[in-house]
């Protein structure tokens, strides 16, 4: 399989618990496929535009659901890695009375910290157009200077670079050491994807998630940020670096009865990556993020509620509030 998009990242299996709580008061927990990049992956997919996918997973009973999962959804195992001698990766989710998520960990030396630089070629990224990837295979083992590798060569072969932070604290061993190694990875990217929190800890200072975002331009090569603002909507600015024009957009989202919100954020990475690809103005990349990510928080799973495309037409016909 060929593909004009490379998503790179993790790919973990999400204990998603029966109700909220501290985690030693849970007794029941779903399983769940998850890892942002494999969601936005699966998201490409849904939307009619399955990209290659880089991802590493334990040769173990996880890892085999897992590549079962990508298989099902359509995605190409040419760069989907079994690990013989590491686990995959698992993280329990945890549910405040709010709604708020935490994750607690299991990950020292799994697989997907495991990846290894130059297993894109070449000639891969010279046939691609677009390469996403995230923060989290940043923040440990030899994946950090994997993910670090590939976007410094798609960048140089005239890839579009698009990247998530994504910051998990619990990955972190301080906030010092996210800033100076997704720094490093933004010096080579072209589209950043995130929320006012994460720019902030970045130290893209502002009064407002527009402001934030216009600092983290101006910290450059960054030409376009969208900052994503819950069932808010989201925000995107974009300087004349821009193919698609420079302007600035805030959109207030989409209203809907909403299920479960695991995976809306990287459902709105894919409908902006695939809007921007099919040369959608900004304005229309914005609204179609925003219905994508509304329509996969209505059912339960962050990949099993990923929209196709005449799924999220009816809110985009039917305008936004």
């Amino acid at each position: 399989m060929s593909s004009d998009v490379l998503v790179a990242g993790e790919t973990l299996i999400d204990w998603v618990p029966e109700r909220a709580g501290p985690l030693e008061d849970v007794a029941g927990f779903e399983r769940r496929p998850g890892g942002a990049p494999a969601n936005v992956a699966v998201a490409l997919a849904r939307l009619g535009d399955p990209p290659l996918f880089w991802t590493r997973v334990g040769a173990d009973p996880f890892g085999r659901f897992l590549e079962r999962v990508l298989e099902e959804h359509g995605l190409s195992d040419r760069f989907v890695e079994r690990d013989p001698d590491a686990k995959t990766t698992l993280a329990f989710v945890t549910h405040d009375e709010t709604g708020d998520r935490s994750f607690t960990f299991y990950r020292d030396g799994t697989a997907d910290t495991r990846l290894k630089p130059g297993r894109i070629d070449d000639e891969t990224l010279a046939d691609c157009e677009w390469v996403h990837a995230g923060g989290v295979t940043l923040s440990s083992g030899p994946s950090r200077a994997a993910t670090l590798d590939l976007l410094e060569r798609a960048a140089a072969a005239g890839c579009t670079v698009s990247f998530d932070p994504n910051l998990r604290p619990e990955l972190w061993p301080n906030t010092g050491a996210f800033v100076g190694v997704v720094g490093d990875a933004l010096a080579h990217v072209d589209v950043c994807l995130a929320t006012a929190a994460e720019l902030e800890a970045l130290g893209f200072a502002g009064e407002s998630p527009t402001e934030h975002a216009r600092a983290a331009i101006e910290g450059g090569p960054v030409h376009t940020v969208f900052v994503t603002k819950g069932d808010e909507g989201a925000i995107a600015v974009a300087d004349d670096g821009a193919p698609w024009a420079a302007n600035t957009v805030d959109h207030p989202g989409f209203e809907v009865e909403t299920v479960d919100t695991m995976g809306a954020g990287d459902a709105f990475v894919a409908g902006a990556i695939t809007a921007l690809r099919n040369g959608r103005p900004l304005a229309d990349a914005v609204a179609f993020a925003n219905a994508v990510a509304a329509t996969a928080t209505t059912a339960r799973g962050a990949m099993a509620g990923l929209p196709t495309r005449e799924a999220v037409r009816p809110l985009l016909e039917g305008g936004s509030d």
